[in-house]
Order: structure tokens, then C-alpha cells, then sequence
């Protein structure tokens, strides 16, 4: 499956009824109250906000593969769902990723949010249906050389064709939407979709899953 990767930009991001500790929260699939989320956490960490995101965000991105990018291993043809399951496997989709990265960074208390993004499975054929990526976004104060608001960023894992990089206010994601039924979705999340939690505990076999993606119609703005 190919996707052109997305083009720098800057973003001006609009300014939503934001509630910061609505974005720190705990739960059953991003717990931030494991002793080792909370361990891998305090490694990550740094003095400066900007560079603790830096270094969670690289620690999902390179240190744990895409399963699909490790495939023909053994321990790739693992499902997992929770941010636990994927540091202890240390491997998992786009969705598991970012709530690795979502613990990490809420651990670190920065407010952190789960984004989607709706690709076409063909773009020439579209009726072959569609599917889900998932990423995540941080908010941010004002800086030196951005404005307060949300930025995304997506840990989905580089490899030739992506290159996904946190350099705010630019916005470098894995994949760009190019058809006209793709695009991303204008909420940011404070849990997974409903759609995404099922379609993974459903499966047991990421080969299964690839073909029983989750799937969602695009929310507008």
C-alpha cells in the first residue's frame, strides 16, 4: 500500500474547548500508572517539554517497529492494544503506537491526544473500501517559534518512502491524504475509537487484521 509522504507545512492549528487534564488522564489502554510506563517515562524525560516529546516520540518511532515492517518475524504476528502490551512486545500498528507515545508523554504530563487519519485501500479502485491510521498530537504553550495549540506527530515508524518527524511548527507526517475521500480527522481523542479498541481485540494475527482494518467515515469539521 503506497501513500506519498506528506509535504512540510506550517500549521495553524484552530483553538478547541481545551481541558489539559482530560489529555493526562490514565486508563485501562493508555496507563500512565504502570510501574514500567512510568519507568521507560522518567528515562525519556528531559528539563525542557519540547525535548522530552523528542525523545518519546523517537522512542516509539525506532525502538518499537511497525509489525508490518517486521513481518516475516516471529514476534511481529502479535496483536497488541494497550501502551503495556507494546513496550513489553516492543512491537505494534500505527493504533498501539500511539498509545505507547500517549502514555509516555502523559506520564511526563504533557497533554496528549489520539488522532486518525482515513486512507483509501486502492485510490483507483476506492469501492475496494478504506481504513484507519492512527497517530497522535501534543499541546503545546506558546514558544519561541510556535503558537499554543495542538501539534501532530506520528510514531508510525520510518522506513524508505516515510519520514515522519516532530520539528514544530512544522508538521511532517508519515502519509499525506491525496484522494478526495482521504483525510484526517479535525478531533483529538482523549481514548481510541470505539472501532479501533474492537477491531484489535477481535484479532489475534496482524496477517487476519490486515485485512479487517478499522474503519470510520470521516468526521468534518
Amino acid at each position: 500500500m503506497k501513500h506519498t509522504i506528506c509535504a512540510k507545512r506550517s500549521l495553524t492549528l484552530s483553538k478547541t474547548l481545551f481541558y489539559p487534564k482530560n489529555y493526562l488522564v490514565s486508563s485501562a489502554i493508555i496507563d500512565t500508572t504502570n510501574a514500567d510506563i512510568q519507568a521507560q517515562a522518567t528515562l525519556l524525560k528531559d528539563d525542557d517539554c519540547v525535548a522530552t516529546i523528542q525523545n518519546c516520540f523517537a522512542f516509539v518511532r525506532d525502538e518499537i517497529p511497525h509489525c508490518w515492517d517486521i513481518r516475516d518475524q516471529a514476534r511481529a504476528n502479535v496483536v497488541t492494544l494497550t501502551a503495556v502490551e507494546v513496550l513489553h512486545h516492543k512491537t505494534g500498528l500505527c493504533y498501539a503506537k500511539s498509545h505507547l507515545l500517549a502514555a509516555l508523554l502523559r506520564a511526563n504530563d504533557i497533554p496528549t491526544a489520539l488522532c486518525y487519519q482515513r486512507f483509501i485501500i486502492d485510490p483507483e479502485q476506492p469501492e475496494k473500501g478504506s481504513f484507519l491510521h492512527g497517530l497522535n498530537a501534543v499541546w503545546l504553550e506558546a514558544g519561541t517559534h510556535y503558537s499554543e495549540g495542538w501539534y501532530r506527530l506520528d510514531a508510525r515508524g520510518n522506513k524508505p518512502g516515510v519520514n515522519a518527524q516532530f520539528h514544530p511548527p512544522q508538521e511532517q507526517l508519515a502519509y499525506d491524504t491525496t484522494h478526495t475521500l482521504e483525510g484526517i480527522f479535525p478531533d483529538y481523542y482523549t481514548e481510541p475509537l470505539a472501532c479501533v479498541v474492537d477491531k484489535l481485540r477481535k484479532h489475534n494475527d496482524i496477517f487476519e487484521l490486515s485485512e479487517d482494518l478499522p474503519d470510520q467515515a470521516l468526521v468534518q469539521s
